[in-house]
């Protein structure tokens, strides 16, 4: 007889539950400044890492370039995020504008009271501990990742 206990439900629908519920929070807050989380998102990387061409944004955020082009569009309307000439006439850069600096760091401020509301809704040890988690597991899925890559190379 197994003494082995084994999750129960679905760990993926677990996680988008939470994500969404997550998610739900910290978009109330930001809406109260006319962002979405994901909006806020992209600014703080074209902050942190621009000029930089769309492509590599993609990259750093994992999204695809579809996703990334569809919700860069209400940034660059709003001139909050502009696509100029990279080093050569193909490539483009994308860089932050004054507009969306000042955006981004009204933002910050309502993305800090939904982390603090979150903190104090699960306790800030609970949420320590999922963050550590979720790093955990971050790292061994993207270990994992990148061993199955290896498998279809071939090495000398």
């Amino acid at each position: 007889m197994s003494t082995t206990v084994k999750p129960q439900g679905c760990t993926n629908f677990k996680l988008r539950q939470l994500g969404r519920r997550v998610s739900r929070l910290y978009d109330a807050e930001l809406a109260q400044v006319g962002l979405k989380t994901t909006q806020y998102s992209l600014l703080s990387h074209v902050l942190k890492l621009g000029p930089l061409r769309p492509v590599d944004l993609a990259r750093a955020m994992g999204l695809t370039a579809s996703t990334l082009t569809r919700n860069l569009q209400p940034l660059l309307a709003a001139g909050w995020v502009e696509q100029a000439e990279g080093p050569d006439a193909r490539s483009r850069l994308l860089h932050i504008t004054d507009a969306g600096r000042d955006k981004r760091a009204e933002a910050q401020r309502r993305w800090r009271a939904a982390q603090e509301r979150l903190n104090d809704l699960l306790g800030l040890d609970r949420v320590l501990a999922l963050h550590a988690l979720l790093d955990e597991a971050i790292d061994l899925l993207r270990a994992n990742e990148d061993s199955d890559a290896d498998e279809g190379e071939e090495h000398e």
